[in-house]
């Protein structure tokens, strides 16, 4: 059997720092993987990105702010099918229509929006207000908007895993921005050191974990956020109140697949107080802080 030699490269998509770690029999291999797994991400990056006026979710938007309804491909789909059962599985709690929130919070302003900014575009919000029947889209509430924020990232992992092992490549790992998705152990067996950063201390680890497969998603109130009078207020919003989460500090969740661990630990941080218990009903590896500093879960050492 030929050696594998290890290659790296570092990349940066969907406003996050990448990476692409891959063992190859040599660099045109791995390049050819690396390159295949790099531009499907910058495909859906452009296909799904709310920052480009030529994406496909900007256009669906322009269709929604007229109250309109349109079909859409096999892809985005599949993706609409996912964000309904994960809003049903939460109680509403995971919902793609909650992003147009962002237009009162704007966490580079350091103020937090009157009451009266964010209940005016609540009445925008709500995957019950849309009518989905596959392949037609429908918004039967002008003004509305939807954002794969919390899917896309997640999906595109789990593609450019998929994408490197249809090369051949069986031992890897992609990281997009801390969503992980390991392609297969190192060459020797050993597992694939992975780190989830402490919410509180900058640059600080929390937690080591050693992975051989699966997948590794984290949420947490760290990455955007308000600090007033000693208040945190973070960019995960409930949808229902239109106000950031105020029990979970971060969560974290291992599954299969990088879109479930994703979706599973951002429904752990809306799900307040009832978190621990909702993830501990899941069955799989997760780890959680509170905003007090308490922490709980299955990968606690």
């Amino acid at each position: 059997m030929a050696r594998l030699n290890f290659f790296h490269y570092d990349f940066n998509a969907m406003g996050s720092p990448c990476s692409i770690q891959l063992y190859a029999r040599n660099d045109k291999s791995a390049q050819r993987a690396a390159k295949i797994a790099m531009d499907d991400v910058s495909r859906l990056e452009a296909k799904y990105s709310r920052y480009r006026e030529d994406s496909l979710i900007s256009s669906i938007n322009r269709i929604a702010a007229d109250g309109g309804q349109l079909p859409v491909d096999d892809e985005t789909a599949g993706l609409l099918d996912y964000a309904s059962t994960c809003y049903q599985q939460s109680d509403g709690l995971f919902d793609i229509t909650s992003g147009i929130l962002r237009r009162a919070w704007n966490f580079k302003s350091g103020k937090i929006p009157e009451s009266k900014a964010i209940q005016a575009l609540l009445s925008k919000v709500g995957w019950d207000k849309i009518a989905w029947l596959r392949p037609v889209l429908s918004f039967n509430t002008a003004g509305m908007e939807i954002d794969f924020g919390g899917v896309v990232k997640e999906y595109a992992v789990d593609r450019a895993a998929s994408l490197c092992y249809e090369t051949g490549i069986r031992h890897g790992i992609v990281n997009l921005g801390g969503d992980i998705k390991v392609i297969g152990p190192h060459v020797d067996g050993t597992p694939w050191r992975v780190a989830i950063r402490h919410p509180r201390i900058p640059g600080s680890i929390l937690q080591t974990l050693l992975l051989h497969s699966g997948a590794l998603a984290s949420s947490g109130d760290y990455e955007r956020c308000i600090t007033l009078d000693g208040i945190r207020y973070g960019h995960v919003l409930n949808p229902k109140t239109g106000w950031p989460v105020r029990y979970m500090a971060a969560v974290s969740v291992i599954g299969e697949f990088c879109v479930v661990a994703g979706s599973a630990s951002t429904i752990g941080m809306l799900k307040e107080e009832d978190g621990p218990a909702w993830l501990r009903s899941l069955g799989l590896p997760h780890l959680w802080v509170n905003v007090s500093g308490e922490s709980g879960g299955t990968l606690m050492k």
